[in-house]
């Protein structure tokens, strides 16, 4: 009996090592990170900036340049700390200042452009952008603002125009929406290089080069190197303690992958705790779910969809809504509300294939197939929407053509919720 109590003790050593050398976020660095957070140097010199220029604000005597560069600092602090009422008041600015000069002015058109993409009001940003070519732009600023409203409106190809216009080697704007334009095209490989490429060339820039170092890690974990995307968030957070998405992501990898879902939530409460906007309680949602805790799971959707669907955000949150809506909270018709506005808004495929899905789960069935059939088939989505659409035809009792899209959806499953993944699988070995 003593050898085999030692025989398990050491088996059981063995294990609880072999587990801790599978984790992938360091506890050690989280903890350290919370315990000792301070807010980071760039939130400072940006509050100064902001009451710099808001004291040289005139109301009698209104411009531009003062009103412009108050707006920027109040977008920065935006990306900061997630207050929508941020954006709201710069485009009251932009909005003065274009009342002020009778809107002969191209750049509060090209500002609110920004801030309409911000918003996910793609179709105003188009309207705005127009405005904007009409009274005249440079090519570089043309041809970014371009490609960033024709590509979110799934004008695809001249997208691809816009791009090659401002080809270069040198250029930040250009590799980073190069690498969106290889994602879309399914060059995840490809994606990842481009964007870490963006990166190399702004690292004396740090908010940029950490925008590209997170974006090139969100790229990894649909490319499943956890890893990897673990070490590009650490490095980000690292030049900027107080990058919330970066952290949110180190959250996102201890769930799905280390199980440790206490480090998790910590990392999730933590940001919700300093960043206003729903996200986070989105993430503790779905860390909910990959636990098996319905009570929880459900106090979460309920709680998300609270924060995102006050007016102030418009359409930002409608993809997540609508995976509430069609999933735990179980309310089909505004699930369908909201993807067919979303299509006033883009249509694009994913936002038919969301509208296709919403029809299904409202029992209308013909219809979801015939939006499926007009403007789904065959074209590229994300995966979230490859595992509707896999839904969808295995509802449909279309059994080959749902395995294709779970197979293709199970190559991105660190982009879906913990239990698409899991039905995902078991769709699979069926």
């Amino acid at each position: 009996m003593k050898y085999l109590l030692s025989g398990l003790c050491l088996l059981n050593f063995l294990t609880a090592c072999k587990h801790e050398k599978s984790q992938i976020v360091n506890p050690i660095f989280v903890d350290s990170l919370i315990t000792h957070y301070t807010n980071s140097p760039a939130i400072k010199a940006n509050e100064e900036e902001m009451k710099f220029w808001k004291n040289r604000i005139d109301p009698k005597s209104p411009g531009i340049t003062n009103e412009s560069k108050y707006a920027g600092t109040l977008i920065a602090r935006f990306h900061q700390f997630g207050d929508i009422e941020d954006v709201k008041e710069a485009e009251g600015l932009m909005h003065q200042i274009n009342k002020t000069y009778n809107e002969k002015e191209s750049g509060p058109f090209t500002a609110l452009t920004g801030y309409a993409i911000l918003q996910h009001r793609f179709s105003e940003a188009d309207t705005l952008l127009k405005r904007a070519l009409k009274i005249g732009l440079q090519s570089y600023p043309a041809n970014t603002l371009s490609f960033d409203v024709n590509f979110e409106l799934g004008r695809y190809d001249i997208a691809a125009f816009n791009l090659n216009k401002i080809k270069s080697d040198i250029d930040y704007g250009y590799f980073f929406r190069k690498s969106k334009m290889d994602h879309l095209n399914g060059s995840i490989d490809s994606a990842i290089v481009a964007m870490e490429k963006a990166a190399d060339l702004v690292k004396t820039y740090s908010s940029l080069y950490e925008i590209a170092l997170s974006n090139a890690a969100d790229l990894c974990i649909h490319a499943s190197d956890l890893k990897k995307a673990n070490d590009l968030y650490v490095q980000s957070i690292r030049s900027n303690s107080s990058d919330f998405h970066s952290i949110m992501g180190l959250g996102w990898i201890a769930a799905i992958h280390d199980k440790n879902y206490a480090l998790a939530n910590k990392l999730f409460q933590f940001v919700q705790s300093k960043n206003k906007l729903p996200d986070a309680t989105f993430k503790l949602y779905q860390t909910a779910q990959a636990k098996g805790d319905a009570v929880a799971e459900k106090k979460y959707a309920g709680e998300f969809e609270f924060k995102s669907t006050r007016p102030q955000y418009g359409h930002m949150y409608n993809k997540y809504l609508i995976e509430l809506y069609t999933g735990v909270l179980k309310d089909y018709t505004k699930s369908e509300a909201i993807s067919k506005n979303e299509l006033s808004n883009r249509a694009t495929p994913q936002t038919y294939a969301w509208y296709a899905w919403s029809l299904f789960k409202n029992n209308k069935k013909d219809e979801a197939y015939k939006i499926f059939s007009q403007h789904v088939s065959g074209k590229p989505l994300e995966g979230l929407e490859l595992y509707y659409m896999g839904k969808l035809m295995q509802g449909l009792g279309k059994g080959y053509n749902a395995k294709e899209f779970f197979k293709a959806a199970d190559s991105n499953q660190y982009d879906l919720s913990p239990a698409f993944a899991k039905d995902v699988k078991s769709s699979l070995e069926e």
